[in-house]
C-alpha cells in the first residue's frame, strides 16, 4: 500500500528550521512603543514591504488552496492573481497617498475620519472576524493537512493548537516586525520550493509539451472533460460553474479591491513603509511577483490531474464532509498540493520545502494575530481607555493575540465542511467584502457620501450577509443560493452602494474636512505630477505602475 514518510533528515531539517525561525522573529522583535510594535516604526523598504505583501497573499493556505482548485477546475484559478496587479495599481495611485497622509494605524480608522465611529467600529468587528474565519484559520487547517500526513496518529485538535502556539510564539512578544522580517524568510523559501516542485512535475510528464499530450489524451479518452487548449485558458463562459466570465468582470475586482485595498491584514505593511514612494514602489512590487504564481503554484496542480487523479489515498484516513473516507484526490482536492511535494520532492529538499509551508502558514497565522490585534487596541481599547501608556496598548494586543489563538483553534476544524479550502476562503470573503468596498469607493470618489449612509450600507450588508450565510448551511431561499458567488459580489455591492446614495441623500453633508482631506481631487494628481518631475522615470512609480500592466496584458493574453 502507498504511504507518504519523511526520512529523519526531512524531520531534523524541519524541527531545526522551525526552532531558527521563532529565534529569528524573536531577535527582530520591536516593541518599545506602540508604533513599534504595531506599524514596526514606520521604517519598511520596498523590498520588505512588497515581499511582506507577497507571502502574506501566497500563504500556505492559498498554495494549498491554487493547487486544488487548478487540479479540479485548470488555471483560470489565476484570474484571481493577475487582477491583483490591476487593484495594486489602483491603491497605489489612488488610495495609500490618503492612508499614509493620514498616519493611521488601522482601515476603521481611517474610515472614523471619513466618515464616523459607528462605520470604525463596525468595520474593525467585521475584519477581526473576517481575520480568524478566513486568514487564521485558513492557514492552520494548511498545517493539520500536512501534519496529519506525517503523523497520523495525533489528533486533529492537537495539531492546530500547537500550531497557533507556535504562530504566537514571537508575534506576541515581537510585533508587526517579527511577523515581516520572517516573512521575507517564508517568501523567498515558497518561491524556491515551488519552483523546485514545478520543474519536477515537469520532469515526470516530459515538459510543456509533453503536458499539453497528455491532456489532450485524457480529454480524448473521457476521463477530462476539456483539452489542453481550453484546460489553459483563463477565460470561460457565462455558464461556467468556478468563474465564468461574467464574474472575473465584475465579482473578482470587489474581492480583490477589499483584500488589497481596505483589509487591515495587508494594508498594515503599508503602513509601515518609510515613505510614500517606498510604500506604492512596494505594492507593485507584490503585483509582479504575483505574475509568475501561474508557472510555479497553479500549473502543478494541472500536472497533478495527470500524475496523480488515479493515486490511493485510502492510507490516509482523511475524513470527508460525509463522514467517508477520502479514496483518490477528485474525493480531496486539498490533497493535491502535498501530494505533489511527498510524491516528487527528494529526501531534503522535501524536509526544507515542508518546513517552509508551515513555516508559512505559522507566518500568515502571526501576521492575521497581529492585525487584529492592532484593530482590537488601537479602535477599541484605546478608544474606551485613552488613559493608557504606549507600552500599557502594546500588552493589550499581547492579549488581545492570546485570545485570538483560542477562537482560531476552535473554528479552524470547521473548514473541512466546505468542498475545498479555496471555495471555502472565497465564499465567506464574497459576504464580507462588498459592503466595505462599497462604503471605501463611494467615500474616496464621492464629496457627498455621509456617515449615516455609510453606516445604513454597512448595516445592510451585513444583515443581507447573514442571511445568505443560513441560507447556505439550512438550504432555505434557493433562489438566492444558487445564485454564483461572484455575481451575488456584483449583486450585493451594487446593493449597498445604492443605500449608502440613498441614505446620504437624505441626511446632512459631510463636514468640510472630512471631504478635503479624505476625498480625491483631480487638483492632487496635479500636485502629485509636480513631485514626481523631480525623479528619473525608472524611479517614478508611474511609469512602473504602466509597465507592469503592459507585462499582465501579455500573459494574460497568452492564456486567453
Amino acid at each position: 500500500m502507498e504511504t507518504f514518510s519523511l526520512s529523519n533528515i526531512d524531520i531534523g531539517i524541519m524541527i531545526a528550521y522551525a526552532v531558527l525561525i521563532i529565534a529569528y522573529g524573536l531577535y527582530h522583535a520591536k516593541r518599545k512603543s506602540s508604533e513599534d510594535y504595531f506599524l514596526a516604526g514606520r521604517s519598511m523598504t520596498w523590498f520588505v514591504v512588497g515581499i511582506s505583501l507577497f507571502a502574506a497573499n501566497i500563504s500556505s493556505s492559498t498554495l494549498v488552496g491554487l493547487a486544488s482548485d487548478a487540479f479540479k477546475t485548470n488555471v483560470h484559478v489565476f484570474n484571481y492573481e493577475w487582477f491583483a496587479v490591476v487593484v495594486l495599481v489602483f491603491f497605489a495611485i489612488f488610495f495609500l497617498p490618503f492612508y499614509l497622509k493620514s498616519k493611521v494605524y488601522t482601515m476603521p480608522e481611517f474610515l472614523e475620519r471619513r466618515y464616523d465611529e459607528r462605520s470604525r467600529y463596525y468595520f474593525s468587528f467585521i475584519t477581526i472576524v473576517g481575520n480568524i474565519l478566513i486568514d487564521t484559520a485558513g492557514g492552520l487547517y494548511v498545517g493539520n493537512i500536512i501534519l496529519k500526513i506525517i503523523f497520523p496518529e495525533l489528533d486533529s485538535s492537537v495539531i492546530i493548537v500547537i500550531l497557533a502556539f507556535a504562530a504566537a510564539a514571537y508575534t506576541i512578544p515581537g510585533g508587526l516586525n517579527s511577523v515581516i522580517q520572517t516573512e521575507v524568510i517564508q517568501a523567498i523559501l515558497l518561491i524556491l520550493g515551488s519552483i523546485l516542485l514545478t520543474y519536477y512535475a515537469f520532469a515526470e510528464v516530459g515538459g510543456w509539451s509533453g503536458m499539453v499530450t497528455a491532456l489532450d489524451a485524457m480529454h480524448a479518452a473521457g476521463q477530462s472533460p476539456l483539452n489542453a487548449q481550453d484546460s489553459m485558458s483563463l477565460v470561460r463562459g457565462s455558464d461556467d460553474e468556478f468563474m465564468p466570465w461574467t464574474g472575473l468582470v465584475f465579482g473578482v475586482p470587489i474581492l480583490g479591491f477589499y483584500f488589497w485595498a481596505n483589509n487591515q491584514f495587508m494594508v498594515q505593511r503599508v503602513l509601515g513603509a518609510k515613505t510614500m514612494n517606498h510604500g506604492r514602489w512596494g505594492a507593485l512590487f507584490a503585483g509582479l511577483l504575483k505574475l509568475p504564481v501561474i508557472f510555479i503554484m497553479v500549473i502543478p496542480g494541472l500536472l497533478a490531474l495527470i500524475l496523480f487523479s488515479e493515486l490511493d489515498l485510502t492510507f490516509l484516513n482523511y475524513n470527508l464532509p460525509s463522514g467517508e473516507i477520502c479514496t483518490n484526490l477528485s474525493d480531496c482536492p486539498n490533497m493535491t498540493y502535498p501530494v505533489l511535494l511527498f510524491k516528487l520532492l527528494p529526501t531534503g529538499i522535501l524536509g526544507l520545502v515542508l518546513a517552509g509551508l508551515l513555516a508559512a502558514m505559522m507566518s500568515s497565522a502571526s501576521a492575521t494575530f497581529n492585525s487584529a490585534s492592532t484593530l482590537i487596541t488601537m479602535d477599541f481599547v484605546k478608544k474606551f481607555r485613552p488613559d493608557f501608556t504606549s507600552q500599557q496598548l502594546v500588552r493589550s494586543g499581547q492579549i488581545s493575540t492570546l485570545v485570538l489563538v483560542v477562537l482560531a483553534s476552535l473554528w479552524a476544524p470547521q473548514i473541512e465542511r466546505f468542498e475545498s479550502l479555496f471555495q471555502y476562503l472565497q465564499i465567506v470573503l464574497s459576504f464580507i467584502a462588498p459592503p466595505v468596498v462599497a462604503v471605501f469607493i463611494l467615500g474616496l470618489f464621492w464629496k457627498r457620501a455621509s456617515a449615516t449612509g455609510a453606516f445604513a450600507s454597512l448595516m445592510a450588508g451585513f444583515v443581507f450577509g447573514v442571511f445568505m450565510i443560513f441560507a447556505n448551511v439550512y438550504g432555505f431561499a434557493e433562489s438566492l443560493t444558487s445564485i454564483h458567488f461572484l455575481h451575488m459580489t456584483c449583486f450585493l455591492c451594487i446593493f449597498c452602494m445604492i443605500v449608502h446614495i440613498v441614505v446620504s441623500l437624505m441626511t446632512p453633508a459631510p463636514r468640510a474636512e472630512q471631504v478635503a482631506n479624505y476625498t480625491w481631487a483631480p487638483r492632487l494628481f496635479k500636485e502629485e505630477t509636480e513631485e514626481l518631475s523631480s525623479l528619473p522615470w525608472y524611479l517614478n512609480y508611474r511609469y512602473q505602475a504602466a509597465i507592469l500592466l503592459v507585462v499582465t496584458a501579455i500573459l494574460v493574453g497568452y492564456f486567453w
